[in-house]
């Protein structure tokens, strides 16, 4: 039997054999198409090189592209299950021809594959070609030798394809296998066509004309090729089952279904674990891609997915989680083709488990409500939208759960009434909305949001996409179009834009369209969930509704989420070196430097620094993952996630992980676990490097920490490097003796100042009238000994007066000195014997009041003062002795 990774993996070869580009899948959320909702066929991912906007290295490619059809346009939710080939999720093989070869090599590609390479029987097969392409169906009668009887002409649009209502356009070619009379059904083109019998697996579409505005068809320049080949169809033609939930892969995830809720499968049940292993696919691949449960949007669709599929394992009699328990056997089956499955295991079965556990909650609840609500309603009578819009609203029970439960009584729901109750609520949040900015301001937001719904942020996975342009502000108020050179808003759909929150700076890039261009200043959130994009168009004319090239400054964010990831090593390595109780107190994310605030009472010692920065070192160079899961707060914070104490937190948070603790009481379990909403490395390693560069004191019990990563990391040590250079070549040594010298340098001057300080003494208290020290004057019997000094310091002046005393044995001594900045101290000392009538004190303050200055200080011995005017030294000293003659 062939499985379905052997069918991939031949299929992929053979191409790349035959001169192909082997390329992976591109992902499920469309990076280049805003009007889809979902990649729902291979040719998604090449769209702009068939439009000739993009260039290519190859000219041919082959893919095994990942699809859903579960909302919009293209939606087969409601069939899975209950028919033998339709699927939520599916992948598409197909190749590709970007002006290479055409109808014949592509035909003849097709037909060597499926009859030599898959071994078909070619007398089971047919093939339908659009009614006018003769140039197909001679190509079919030559290369595997059908007769007219086997080519289908079909007139209609399925055998044409179109991109759009412009753009490349052309026939098609489906191949088609006939499974046996057994089965119920008819050849394409037969009243029977919607039967099972004959199974198309495999589309060819020849891409020759561009569909103009007009209507009209002109020939391409370079026609094209873009095929797709249900891999899911294809294994249940090889494996021989009619149905596709009966090939290898489904089989083992239907047992697992079966093993989680302990019974086995019958003709009744086997719907409902068909819904479940499809749904299981489409929910996990979705989740892997950053796409979460949600009320609106995408996060709508795979609410409803997974709802759908979780009301289908309570069908099965089981009434606790058990979806969740199936991830590991999807990883398993498909991990190895898509590592995204693998990496996200973890967050997926996360995010399943807590979807199941409120959806049982909300379904236990909802539907106890519900009987009370309804249990005077009969077959034939209708429910109030009011009564609908409460359990929405106040139980979270869904309008399509509340319609579905009373399907099978008969019973309808006031639609209208539901969606008026819901206006009105809107309009409550509107008038009582107190957020900051003017209130028109805040009323433009808040109509955007209603009308167009939050913004899709896609940023986590990548940081290029397409958006298509939802409404344009301008000066508080939406406008239709701005002009090149104009700064308004966009908002988009959807977008790889981070809007700033929780610290983390917003992005900027640059958005591109067919007639206009424009530079992303920053990214801010309005009215709770609107990217609003501060834009200054560059050229051309940014008008509502155009499809963008959306484009984040990639090196900003790389460097963004490097310090991001930084915060919280450093919030760990602070708790560890300093204790339990930091706590994070605020935080600034940018892409040049972080800045992070935290609860403590005292400045960090330079060895505390040291051993912070090493253990947030030590998590870089593990380079290990940085996992992210969708957990229940209360269900993170007991495992361990950090949380800021006064945020606000949704039933559902993001937690982030990263490294593995190799000493203390950690050691061996995760390094560091918070709750975050910001962008972040993938792993530790990019990171690069921490540096703190300042450790602040920003208001009581805070301390703040600016540290530099990566790039900025190392340019401050190249800057540091540099300096020490130069200080070297300037003290003539290498950088090593550096410090010993400057250490020896700084003595000496300490030594030279010491000593010119002790000559400026013996200068200021010299040239008296013998050679033994300073003259003295005698005022009212007592010694008098007055000194105006320049160049020594106020410090130094208690050493002079202190000298002064010695000198004359008894009396009082006064020392003015002057300093640089044209102030002045002033000292005043008594000898031991007149403390008893002169008070030093009394005697400084009036030299002070002198020098302009106020009071002073000291002892009845020794007192010391200053004042601003230090023109006034001479009355200063004039004034103390005024106070002795008194």
């Amino acid at each position: 039997m062939t499985s379905v990774n052997d069918i991939r993996s031949t299929f992929l070869d053979y191409f790349a054999e035959h001169g192909h580009e082997k390329l992976a899948s591109s992902p499920l959320v469309p990076r280049n198409d805003p009007t889809l909702m979902f990649t729902n066929a291979g040719m998604v991912q090449f769209k702009n090189v068939f439009t000739g906007l993009e260039k290519r290295p190859y000219s041919r490619a082959t893919t095994s592209q990942k699809c859903v059809r579960a909302g919009g346009k293209h939606n087969d939710l409601d069939n899975v299950g209950f028919t033998a080939r339709h699927l939520t999720f599916f992948e598409m093989l197909g190749n590709f021809s970007f002006g290479d070869y055409f109808k014949e090599q592509a035909i003849e590609l097709a037909w060597t594959l499926v009859t030599k390479e898959f071994g078909l029987d070619r007398n089971k097969l047919l093939v339908t070609v659009y009614h006018t392409d003769d140039e197909a169906a001679d190509y079919w009668k030559k290369i595997a030798g059908f007769s007219d009887d086997r080519i289908i002409r079909i007139p209609t649009s399925d055998n044409f394809w179109t991109m759009g209502d412009t753009g490349p356009c052309g026939p098609c070619s489906e191949i088609f296998i006939d499974r046996g009379e057994h089965i119920w059904g008819g050849p394409p083109g037969s009243p029977e066509e919607d039967g099972d019998r004959f199974l198309e697996f495999w589309n060819l579409v020849f891409m020759q004309y561009e569909q103009t505005p007009e209507g009209g068809q002109d020939p391409l320049p370079r026609p094209s090729i873009d095929t797709g080949m249900g891999l899911e169809r294809m294994a249940s033609i090889l494996q021989g089952v009619e149905s596709v939930f009966e090939t290898d892969l489904f089989k083992h995830l239907i047992d697992a279904a079966a093993s989680a809720v302990r019974k086995s499968p019958t003709s009744e049940t086997v719907a409902s674990y068909r819904v479940i292993a499809d749904h299981l696919r489409s929910m996990a691949f979705l989740i892997a891609e950053g796409v979460l449960p949600a009320n609106e949007g995408r996060g709508y669709v795979l609410r409803r997915i997974m709802r759908r599929a979780m009301r289908h394992a309570t069908l099965l009699g089981t009434n606790e989680p058990t979806i969740h328990k199936l991830v590991p056997t999807l990883v398993r089956e498909m991990g190895q083709a898509y590592p995204e499955l693998v990496h996200g295991e973890a967050m997926i079965a996360e995010t399943v488990r807590l979807e199941e556990e409120r959806f049982l909650k909300t379904l236990s609840r909802g539907l106890q409500i519900l009987e009370d609500e309804t249990a005077g309603l009969a077959d034939g009578d209708t429910l109030g939208g009011d009564t609908a819009f409460k359990l929405y609203d106040t139980y979270g029970f869904p309008l399509d759960l509340t319609q579905d439960a009373l399907r099978g009584r008969g019973i309808g729901v006031d639609q209208g009434g539901f969606d008026a109750a819901m206006a009105r609520q809107k309009a409550e949040a509107r008038k009582n909305w107190t957020g900051s900015g003017e209130a028109a301001t805040s009323a433009v937001w808040f109509s955007v949001l209603d009308r167009v719904g939050a913004t899709e942020f896609l940023g986590y996975e990548s940081e290029e996409s397409d958006g298509a342009v939802t409404a344009l502000v301008r000066e508080g108020a939406e406008v239709e179009a701005l002009g090149e050179g104009e700064e308004g808003f966009v908002v988009l759909n959807q977008t790889p834009f981070y809007a700033e929150s929780g610290g983390q700076v917003g992005d900027t890039g640059t958005m591109s369209g067919e007639d206009a261009s424009a530079v992303v200043l920053e990214t801010t959130k309005q009215a709770g969930g609107v990217f609003a994009h501060r834009v200054r168009v560059t050229g051309g004319r940014l008008e509502k509704g155009a499809p963008l090239t959306l484009a984040v400054d990639r090196a900003r964010r790389t460097a963004i989420r490097a310090n991001h990831s930084a915060t919280h090593l450093l919030h760990e390595a602070l708790r560890e070196v300093l204790g339990s109780h930091v706590a994070q107190k605020g935080s600034m994310v940018g892409p040049d430097r972080l800045r992070f605030d935290f609860s403590h009472t005292k400045p960090l010692s330079d060895d505390e620094l040291a051993e912070v920065e090493r253990l947030a070192n030590g998590i870089v160079l593990q380079n290990g993952p940085v996992e992210t899961r969708l957990m229940a707060v209360d269900d993170a914070v007991a495992a361990g996630a950090m949380a800021l104490f006064g945020e606000k937190y949704g039933e559902e948070v993001r937690v982030v992980s990263m490294g593995t603790a190799l000493e203390g009481e950690k050691a061996g379990k995760t390094y560091s676990m918070e709750l975050c909403g910001g962008t972040h490395v993938r792993r530790t390693g990019e990171i690069g490097l921490v540096r703190v560069v300042q450790e602040t004191s920003v208001a009581s019990g805070v301390r703040r920490v600016e540290a530099l990563t990566a790039d900025g990391a190392r340019a401050y040590f190249a800057e540091q490097e540099a300096q020490l250079r130069a200080v070297a070549s300037a003290l003539k040594v290498s950088p090593r003796d550096a410090l010993a010298r400057v250490e020896a340098l700084v003595e000496e001057r300490r030594t030279l100042e010491r000593q010119l300080a002790d000559a400026r003494q013996k200068m200021a208290m010299g040239g008296g009238a013998n050679e033994n020290g300073a003259a003295a004057e005698t005022i009212e019997g007592v010694q008098f000994l007055g000194r105006v000094v320049e160049g020594l310091q106020p410090k130094d002046l208690r050493g002079l007066v202190d000298q002064g005393k010695k000198q004359i044995g008894s009396g009082i001594v006064t020392i003015v000195g002057l300093t640089e900045d044209g102030k002045a101290g002033i000292a005043v000392g008594v000898t031991e014997d007149l403390t008893a009538r002169f008070s030093a004190v009394d005697l400084v303050r009036a030299g002070s009041e002198a020098l302009g200055g106020k009071g002073g200080g000291g002892r009845p011995d020794m007192a010391q003062a200053g004042g601003p005017d230090a023109g006034k030294a001479d009355e200063a000293v004039a004034a103390v002795k005024a106070m002795l003659a008194s």
